[in-house]
């Protein structure tokens, strides 16, 4: 839905200064947009999307607040409370021996490091296999790091062939097929297939798709009027 872009300082990571685009992004999705989706696409985490959002005096929506999805942010709401353990609470397991994994007859029967059991063992996949994501990108398995999460295994192979050939994606970066190239064939996933455009511009063009083919038009008309008017006004600043 929304893909933004990412460079920041004004912020307590201090990743750089927050760019207009990004300002604006948040002007227009924070009231009525999931904090956690925003500051995904931003490249942030949600305590610095929180804080510009501050600093911009923008808040959420009535109607978001009402939201399912703003459960957690409900005065009020107690989610989760009756699962929640209470001051004073004692643990069911204490003082009972063998529960805590310590006991030399417990240890015996513990999982060891690197070792695979179960559902993990029956779907575990070599490295280099291939898979198509429901969302329709083509990935490979990189790693079998037990650290990571076994999505976070996995990369897109469009972004594998751009930095073989090509080098890093930079910050604020993504990689995508061009217009009507997109495929998931691995052989014919080639670098002139691809494109390394800002998450401003692919967030454009994603927010496009979401209005009616002569409002899209109009958008992408009034966007290159404005970009030609830049490119005049700076023109003559450095004239």
């Amino acid at each position: 839905m929304l893909d933004l872009i990412k460079q920041s300082t004004l912020t307590e990571g201090g990743k750089g200064s927050w760019t207009q685009v990004e300002l604006e992004a948040i002007k227009k999705y924070y009231p009525n947009t999931p904090t956690k989706i925003i500051a995904k696409e931003l490249g942030r985490t949600v305590k610095q999307v929180y804080g510009q959002a501050k600093r911009l005096g923008i808040k959420k929506t009535e109607e978001y607040l009402a939201s399912p999805h703003a459960s957690r942010l409900r005065r009020g709401d107690q989610v989760g409370q009756e699962t929640q353990f209470k001051a004073g609470h004692t643990p069911w397991n204490k003082g009972k021996p063998g529960l805590t994994g310590h006991h030399p007859n417990t240890k015996r029967t513990q999982f060891k490091k690197g070792q695979m059991h179960g559902a993990a063992q029956h779907n575990y996949v070599p490295l280099g296999s291939l898979r198509v994501t429901k969302y329709g990108a083509l990935e490979q398995k990189v790693t079998d790091d037990p650290n990571l999460y076994p999505a976070k295994r996995w990369r897109p192979v469009a972004h594998l062939v751009w930095e073989r050939e090509c080098g890093p994606i930079p910050d604020g970066h993504i990689v995508r097929f061009k217009p009507g190239l997109h495929t998931v064939e691995y052989d014919e996933i080639t670098v002139d297939r691809l494109e390394l455009i800002t998450r401003a511009e692919n967030m454009r063009r994603n927010t496009l798709h979401n209005y009616p083919k002569e409002i899209a038009h109009a958008i992408q008309l009034r966007g290159a009027l404005n970009r030609r008017i830049n490119r005049v006004q700076k023109h003559q600043r450095s004239t």
